[in-house]
Parts: structure tokens; C-alpha cells; sequence
């Protein structure tokens, strides 16, 4: 892989996310071997005039064309996609890239997608050496790194790891990406039409690798529920849906470290029960109103479009907490995840840069197949996010007194950062 002639080649680069995530590596990685790509010579060419990189490398390549996807593949050592919504576009791709033994990483949320390629793709890329992660944006890397971290610092804390996991969306500020509106709504689309769809966007376990037991966790949370360890309302997150997944998959392909009845959930915390029942009912009935094709359509109408989203101040001046809170029934420990810019884009787009940095210059410690951001890139993501301004900290041990939040963030005493080598390690039987 090392005779390739690129190190990254950016799929989708003409488009919102694809643009900004062309911008971070023009602008932090000059020494790295890179191009941009997709179908359209005249838009990457306008790309590439604004990056202000005359002499950037350009790709053609289209997802219905497979020679095309080949070649492409053929020619870098790791593949970013940002061409979406996958369940429409992404197949092709991955397959090429699992055919040519080339590394790939993607910000997908759409587990319908992702449970309907595994069988068919993952011996592909196991024989090839080729890793291919999905969900390395803000769905999943938040969720999923922020488990690994804490169950890392748990185990050394009080010599094994906790048994139950709360992942916790605090305050964040961002403006909406019209590429998840558009997954979002294909998804439902899908799921308007076909029972199967539906029933995999509502299992818990539908990420699970075959032949690995069920535990015991249940759907996520579409109500409103009191936290006791955070003394806050909750209200349903709508990324629940996919991170939750992604975490039990990740615990899964590292052998079920923390128990055959681990168990993860994930929901909002609110500052009031009012908030609470708002939340719920306003994502309740957008989320309802995905699944029939009138009110999909006046949707479509009053959301971002692909390709657009808000603007740099919007980008730069948005940020986001998330919590994950671990317990083994008698101790406790808490972490907080805190990321500058706003988590749909600003965010999001330096995150999947790293995650394809990291697969193409950083020690592994697994073989190809389709991984997770946890099990494939765990410590290695984890030193790389700070560059970015994503930090992950243990807080507090022990049982809170205040929900935390921007008025009490004062009283969380941080204890350790670290971003060393885990204890976790993949059992040698587990395959993605």
C-alpha cells in the first residue's frame, strides 16, 4: 500500500461537508499526499480554485460506475467519503474499497445501511486487509470513543469495568446539516416501504456481529424519563438511534469486555421537565411526519437541502457536550466529551479527517473487516481529537449533586485526561 500513488483521496469533495473537510487538511497537512474527487471534473476543479491549491490532484470517479470506483481505489491508501445518503450511494464505493485493500472511512448514520452490507463486504475485506469504518462524525465518535474511554479509566479506577453505560447529550449549538436531514429522510422512506427496514432501525442490537448473544438492552428512549445519577429530566436524543448501536457493536467485536449484560442508553438531558416533554414531542412528531410522503415532503421544504448548511461564524462559534456516566452498581465514574465548532459540520468534518489520517498513518492493532471507530482506532483517535478541539476528561467520581451544565460546570472537579494505551484489547476470536 505504501507504492500507492496518494495517501487520502477525498470522495465527495465538492460537496458542504466534503468542502470543509478539504479546507482542514489544505490548510494543517501540507506535507500530505492527497486528492479530491467525485463525478464532476467542473466542480472539483472550482474546488480546488478555492482552496487556493491549483496543483491539487483531482479524481473522477461516479458511484454507478464501478471502474471507475475501482481505479479510484486502486490509487490511495485510504478513502474519506462524504457522499450521501450511503443507503443510495455508498455501496458501490465500500465494495471497491474492500475489493482493492483500501482503507475507508465514512460519516453514515443510516444502520439500515450498514446491517444490510456486512454480510456481503466484511469477508471482502478481510481477506484484502482493507478497514472500513462507518459513523466518524459526531454520530458516532462522541458515543462510541466516549464509552471506550471511560470503561479504560473504570477498569484501572476499580479493577474491572462498569456494567452500565448513560451516554448524555448536554448544551450544544450548531447549525443543521442538510446531509442528515437527507439520510433521514431516505431512511424513512425506506422504512415507509419496507417492515425490514423499519425493524432494524428499531432493533437495539441490529449492528451486532452474527453469531454474537443479545444482551439485555431495549429501544432507546422516545419519552421523556428523570435521571437520577444526573438529577436532570431527559428527553429522547435523535442520534440515539445510531449510537447506541455502534457502541454495542464496538463491545461486541472486542469479545464483550464488559459483560454479556452490558448495557448502553442514550437520551438528552434537559433543564426542566417542561423542556423535557417539548423535546420529546417536537422530535415525535418530526420524526412521524418522516414516514408519510405529504408531510416528507413539506419537510424537505423547510430543512437544509444536501450540500447546504450554516455559515463560518455559525461553524466556529457552535460547540457541544456530551456525557457518559459508567457504574458497576456500587462505584461510579463520569466523562465528559467537549468539542469547539458546531458538531454537525465544523466538528464533524475535522473528525473524519482524523479518522482517515489515523487509518493511514497510525499502528492498528486489528485486520481488515468492517469495524468501528472504537474497536479499529480507539487510543489512536483519541491522542489525534485534541488537535481538533475535542477533549475528553474524566470529571467526577462518585454520585452527582448537580446536573451538569454550563451554571455548574464549576463544581465538576476534572481528576485525568490521558489518551495512553488501553487495557482493552480485541479478544483474538472476535471478526467484525
Amino acid at each position: 500500500m505504501s507504492q500507492r500513488q496518494y495517501e487520502i483521496v477525498l470522495y465527495g469533495a465538492s460537496g458542504f461537508t466534503g468542502k470543509l473537510v478539504a479546507e482542514y487538511l489544505i490548510a494543517e497537512h501540507p506535507q500530505l499526499r492527497w486528492a479530491i474527487a467525485g463525478r464532476n471534473q467542473q466542480k472539483l476543479e472550482q474546488v480546488r480554485s478555492e482552496l487556493g491549491a491549483p496543483d491539487l490532484p483531482i479524481v473522477i470517479a461516479d458511484s454507478n460506475d464501478a471502474s471507475q470506483l475501482s481505479e479510484m481505489a486502486r490509487q490511495t491508501r485510504t478513502l474519506i467519503s462524504t457522499v450521501g445518503p450511503y443507503a443510495q450511494y455508498g455501496t458501490p464505493v465500500l465494495e471497491a474499497c474492500a475489493t482493492e485493500g483500501t482503507h475507508y472511512c465514512d460519516l453514515t448514520g443510516e444502520a439500515q445501511w450498514m446491517a444490510q452490507v456486512y454480510e456481503r463486504i466484511n469477508p471482502i475485506a478481510q481477506a484484502s486487509g482493507a478497514r472500513l469504518i462507518h459513523c466518524c462524525g459526531f454520530d458516532s465518535v462522541p458515543s462510541d470513543l466516549s464509552v471506550f474511554f471511560l470503561q479504560k479509566h473504570f477498569k484501572e479506577r476499580f479493577g474491572h469495568y462498569a456494567t452500565r453505560v448513560a451516554g448524555r447529550m448536554g448544551d450544544a449549538a450548531g447549525g443543521v446539516s442538510g446531509g442528515t436531514v437527507a439520510s433521514l429522510m431516505y431512511v424513512a422512506e425506506q422504512a415507509s416501504k419496507a417492515p425490514a427496514v423499519r425493524e432494524t432501525v428499531m432493533d437495539p442490537y441490529a449492528l451486532y456481529p452474527a453469531g454474537v448473544e443479545r444482551g439485555l438492552d431495549i429501544p432507546d428512549q422516545n419519552g421523556i424519563s428523570w435521571d437520577d445519577h444526573f438529577e436532570s429530566w431527559t428527553g429522547p436524543f435523535v442520534m440515539a438511534a445510531i449510537n447506541t448501536k455502534v457502541v454495542r457493536r464496538s463491545h461486541a467485536l472486542a469479545g464483550l469486555p464488559y459483560g454479556p449484560d452490558f448495557r448502553y442508553d442514550e437520551s438528552q438531558l434537559c433543564s426542566s421537565r417542561t423542556k423535557a416533554i417539548l423535546s420529546a414531542a417536537g422530535l415525535g412528531t418530526v420524526m412521524a411526519g418522516t414516514f408519510f410522503s405529504p408531510t416528507r415532503a413539506l419537510l424537505k421544504r423547510v430543512l437544509p437541502d444536501p450540500g447546504e448548511g450554516p455559515n463560518q461564524t455559525t461553524r466556529d462559534n457552535g460547540f457541544f457536550e456530551f456525557w457518559a456516566h459508567g457504574t458497576d452498581g456500587t462505584h461510579s465514574l463520569r466523562v465528559k466529551v467537549a468539542g469547539q465548532r458546531d458538531p454537525g459540520y465544523g466538528a464533524t468534518s475535522r473528525m473524519l479527517a482524523q479518522a482517515g489520517l489515523c487509518l493511514t498513518h497510525d499502528e492498528l492493532s486489528v485486520g481488515g473487516g468492517i469495524w468501528t471507530p472504537a474497536s479499529a482506532l480507539g487510543d489512536a483517535l483519541l491522542a489525534r481529537l485534541p488537535s481538533v478541539d475535542i477533549h475528553f476528561s474524566v470529571v467526577e467520581t462518585g454520585r452527582p449533586r448537580h446536573p451538569p451544565g454550563p451554571r455548574n460546570e464549576r463544581k465538576f472537579r476534572t481528576v485525568r485526561s490521558t489518551h495512553s494505551p488501553t487495557e482493552m484489547r480485541r479478544a483474538p476470536s472476535a471478526k467484525p
